[in-house]
């Protein structure tokens, strides 16, 4: 029987105290109705039609003033002014790699940031990679950003503003089904997100609406190391396409690499992953596993690998480990990558070698947020030494 999930004491966050007008960003459909209710801007009647137009420009349209919703009388739009906002987080940096990446980070409150990334050129044409926590308790031994503290949970607002901002920066409005260039959302940012269930779920229905963002559940995939109760949870109520950060194929070794697995060891694992529903060879699950050279890169670790995932429709994604300062990991060969992937793809699994990503502005994966935060602290230190030199000037 499995052990309970272990609770995070996070129930102070999820729900940050806002002060001034609340924001309508990422409210799923219902909080919108019961919003324009419970605040006394329109009858219970009129609720619904009343949402579906906000819905609509805010999530089709993406407009950021209430004087932009043409069809809503004067009036109401002064009322919605004067409770709620339209405004998005702030993007305190923003960074363009040489392969077309780009990454922003984002402050959603004082002291809360967070990183999102846009991938062009993946999929269908380009995925959005976006943080579920600030922070991350799972302490990965090969992940920069798992070095991070645990800060607390992403609402489901805030998580929906990543993609937002995103679509604002691409220049992604009105919602069109031509020539969009993100057109896949990823749960693989900063934070493990079946520790953030709730926020998640409500974010990709909002995502997935098809009157509104409209990326639809099967374009949109959750990482997760392996919280096994809420593997079949995030099924049944996402549909969502499931992935693993798995990166070894014994207990021993993920003991190391991915801690959780003391927790939910791989055979637990195996078995969530198996009741996740409607998995099918349309609907495979992608498995993640970084390539750490005289780690897990052996061609033995390989046909272990095929024969763990027997029966599971699956993909593999080969990710080459991207180094971060005093790492005690390096890249797997490149030769070596191949001959891992030719065991894999001959037993009959896609394997693909993931391109690496960002590198130059630390967006690849494993790297989110490690390096604005050394980049901030060194500027906080010039700052500090300059406002010591003038005071030691002014004071002579």
């Amino acid at each position: 029987m499995n052990a309970p999930v272990k609770s995070l004491d996070l129930s102070f966050s999820n729900r940050p105290e806002t002060t001034g007008p609340i924001p309508l960003v990422g409210m799923t459909r219902p909080q919108l109705r019961d919003a324009l209710v419970s605040h006394g801007l329109v009858d219970e009647k009129k609720a619904k039609m009343r949402a579906e137009q906000l819905w609509r420009w805010i999530y089709h349209y993406g407009v950021t003033e209430f004087d932009q919703m043409t069809n809503v009388s004067k009036g109401l739009r002064q009322q919605l002014e004067a409770k709620f906002t339209l405004a998005r987080p702030e993007i305190t940096e923003r960074r363009v790699s040489v392969d077309g990446t780009r990454k922003y980070l984002i402050r959603m409150a004082s002291g809360v940031e967070v990183e999102t990334v846009f991938i062009p050129a993946v999929a269908r044409s380009g995925a959005l990679c976006v943080s579920s926590q600030v922070g991350c308790t799972l302490n990965c031994t090969f992940c920069h950003t798992g070095t991070q503290p645990l800060v607390r949970n992403l609402t489901s607002a805030e998580i929906v503003a990543q993609v937002m901002i995103a679509r604002d920066d691409l220049g992604e409005w009105p919602t069109s089904n031509e020539d969009r260039q993100i057109t896949n959302i990823v749960y693989m940012g900063m934070g493990e997100p079946l520790y953030n269930l709730d926020h998640v779920s409500d974010s990709i229905d909002v995502i997935s609406d098809h009157e509104g963002i409209g990326i639809g559940r099967r374009r949109t995939t959750v990482s997760t190391s392996g919280v096994v109760p809420k593997i079949p949870e995030l099924g049944e109520r996402t549909r969502s396409m499931l992935a693993i950060s798995l990166h070894a194929t014994n207990d021993e070794l993920r003991n190391e690499l991915v801690p959780l697995n003391k927790k939910y060891p791989i055979a637990e694992l195996m078995d969530a992953i198996r009741a996740y529903p409607d998995l099918s060879n349309s609907k495979r699950v992608t498995f993640e596993y970084v390539m750490l050279k005289g780690v897990n890169d052996s061609l033995a670790e390989a046909r272990a690998l095929v024969k763990l995932l027997s029966g599971v429709p699956a993909k593999i994604n080969l990710i080459p480990f991207n180094p971060w300062p005093d790492s005690p990991y390096e890249c797997s060969d490149w030769d070596q990558i191949e001959a891992f992937a030719d065991v894999v793809n001959r037993a009959g699994y896609a394997s693909p070698i993931r391109t690496p990503r960002g590198r130059d502005i630390f967006a690849a994966c494993g790297q989110l947020k490690s390096e604005s935060q050394k980049i901030r602290a060194s500027e906080r230190r010039r700052l500090e030494r300059e406002a010591e030199a003038q005071s030691a000037t002014s004071e002579s």
